[in-house]
């Protein structure tokens, strides 16, 4: 379900905006774009922070050129768990049970009962943000 890939333009590309880099689903955080010169077409040079390990990544290529971005899937699941350095969380409309790696922007904020999303792309997962505290 979260091996889907597209393409897009790299026109249609914006900050915010998910694409493939090196086989890594990364969010967009800065686009440079060069004028077309006298032997070429206009350039785009994209940094973008990798979705899972927080990497950062750069693509070079012509505006005109069409990049690969993930099909990103949002799911609500409630923390069964918190062990240090895995939360455990259950999918809250299949009640999957299933462990992911906590990262450093929810460290010591995650409790049992929370509900939380969670981001998939490329058959992996990640939590985006926390939506209740219960």
């Amino acid at each position: 379900m979260g091996d889907e890939i597209m393409l897009i333009s790299m026109k249609d590309v914006r900050i915010g905006r998910y694409i493939l880099i090196d086989g890594i689903p990364c969010k967009v955080v800065d686009i440079e774009t060069s004028a077309p010169g006298k032997h070429g077409s206009a350039k785009m040079r994209v940094t973008a922070m990798g979705m899972f390990e927080g990497q950062k990544k750069t693509l070079l290529m012509p505006s005109h050129a069409d990049v690969q971005a993930p099909v990103i899937t949002k799911r609500k699941a409630q923390v069964v768990s918190v062990n240090d350095p895995n939360v455990q969380l259950m999918d809250s409309e299949t009640y999957e049970v299933y462990d992911i790696p906590i990262t450093e922007e929810f460290k010591d904020k995650l409790k049992p009962g929370m509900l939380v999303e969670v981001m998939e792309a490329m058959s992996r997962k990640a939590l985006s943000r926390i939506l209740s505290n219960e």
